[in-house]
């Protein structure tokens, strides 16, 4: 790797790149968590569990579930900025929450955005919490508090990563800008849902017209009585799980489809190749998060193409019986360690400091030294796009887009297929291998024929 020209650097062994204390990375974590988990779940109620419940002939109690989480989260978000900004401005290493507090609006560019992060937040938070009251969340009301509480949510979340000061390059800044926002809020309303899906899956947490699938989570046995008794109960929770599932399965293959374009914008802008992410800290880190994603996106995967499509077929088939044990146990599973996952990927993020590109040039530059410093440090400039970065970056953004609509339309044709094939199999009496194992719970005898007979009627041989 060639030098600048003006930089003569003196013989000296590679440079430390630590990964940080452990107790900077848990308060970073932290704030993300309670910033985006204010608006993971707020958009997650806006979007699919209000609107499917709305439809079914459900109560409130999913968006009173979810206002009980999501506010809290949002108070919260206040004393875990305050303290993160109080650790990095205490020179001894504690937490200096004087200094914090009067950072607040303190007339910089920083004091304001830091200040607009703890207010909106907090604003976001009261804007959501009368939610939490069942009467309210079956109101009017319901649509313009979650809206104005995500609104607000996301600028508090936004913040963390608008500029600071008036940029040389605005065009450059503004992309960056675009990208980081694609960046956070698709991973918001990503995880933000995954819990949703979990709280909601807990018992008592969906109401509809008929007995509830929570109350069967630990034994699969009684269902939980519901406050409205109309509808078919077991089949109203199906309906529920089945159109929940597939409207948040949307929204999450386009946050998917957010977080790969705008991770791939940064792994360009700080890595200069694959081998990068085996000879830098940055790298490594960044490895280990990628493989985190991926383990993510696989488990999505098979909620996509292997749980959904079974809960839609046997919801068609009317089979309640593995139905209930799907929805009650194995989705909840599935879903869990798919949260767990993302809380793991938001707690790798805050260890990648600097850049990939930066450490392996310092790295360099100490192996190949001659002479003393003529600067006092040594960076690599901001990439330059070429035309060929703007060819490659158009066609990842059609093939992505087209991946993650070409599989939502796979999954659905999927479940319709094996619907079908559950429902021949009912009109023909049983016949044929089930479309997977836990299908059907005992076999299925032909309308009128007598055990020990064929089709026909007539006996069989024993």
């Amino acid at each position: 790797m060639a030098l600048p020209r003006g930089h003569e650097i003196v013989a000296a062994p590679a440079p430390s790149t630590p990964l940080g204390p452990f107790q900077d990375t848990a308060m970073a974590w932290t704030t993300w968590v309670t910033l985006m988990g204010l608006v993971g779940l707020t958009a997650f109620a806006l979007l699919v569990a209000a609107p499917v419940a709305r439809r079914f002939g459900g109560d409130a109690t999913a968006t009173a579930r979810l206002a009980r989480v999501a506010a809290p989260l949002g108070v919260l978000a206040v004393p875990a900025v305050l303290s993160d900004v109080a650790h990095q401005a205490s020179a001894t290493g504690g937490f200096d929450y004087s200094a914090a507090w009067n950072a607040l609006y303190d007339g910089s560019n920083a004091g304001r955005l830091l200040g607009l992060q703890v207010t909106l937040s907090l604003v976001g938070a009261l804007l959501v919490a009368p939610l939490a009251l069942r009467r309210v969340a079956a109101g009017r009301a319901r649509g313009p508090l979650l809206g104005a509480g995500l609104l607000s949510g996301a600028v508090a979340l936004g913040t963390t990563k608008f500029p600071v000061a008036v940029p040389d390059d605005g065009g450059r800044t503004i992309v960056e800008t675009v990208m980081w926002m694609l960046h956070l809020f698709g991973g918001s309303i990503w995880i933000g849902g995954l819990a949703g899906l979990v709280l909601l899956a807990l018992p008592g947490g969906v109401v509809t017209g008929g007995p509830s699938v929570g109350g069967a989570a630990a034994g699969g046995e009684a269902l939980e009585r519901p406050r409205h008794r109309a509808g078919n109960g077991a089949g109203d929770q199906a309906a529920f799980w089945s159109a929940t599932i597939r409207r948040f399965s949307a929204v999450a293959m386009s946050c998917v489809a957010a977080i790969a374009l705008s991770g791939l914008f940064l792994y360009w802008e700080h890595v200069d190749g694959p081998s990068q992410l085996l000879s830098t800290m940055y790298g490594r880190v960044l490895g280990v998060k990628i493989l985190l994603f991926g383990a993510l996106l696989l488990l999505g995967m098979v909620n996509q193409f292997w749980l959904h499509p079974r809960i839609d077929a046997l919801r068609a088939a009317g089979d309640s019986r593995p139905l209930r044990t799907i929805i009650a146990r194995e989705f909840p599973a599935v879903v869990a360690v798919e949260l767990l996952l993302g809380l793991t990927v938001l707690f790798v993020a805050p260890f990648l400091h600097g850049s990939a590109r930066n450490q392996a040039f310092a790295a360099d530059a100490a192996q190949h030294a001659t002479s003393t410093v003529a600067a006092q440090s040594a960076f690599l400039g901001p990439k330059t796009a070429s035309t060929s970065t703007w060819i490659w970056g158009t066609t990842e953004t059609i093939v992505i887009i087209g991946a993650m609509a070409g599989g939502y339309r796979v999954s659905g044709r999927l479940a319709q297929s094996r619907a079908r094939a559950l429902a021949r199999r009912a009109r023909d009496g049983g016949d044929g291998p089930p479309p997977w194992p836990e299908a059907t719970t005992a076999p299925r005898r032909h309308p009128g024929r007598a055990r020990g007979s064929d089709r026909t009627g007539r006996p069989t041989a024993r």
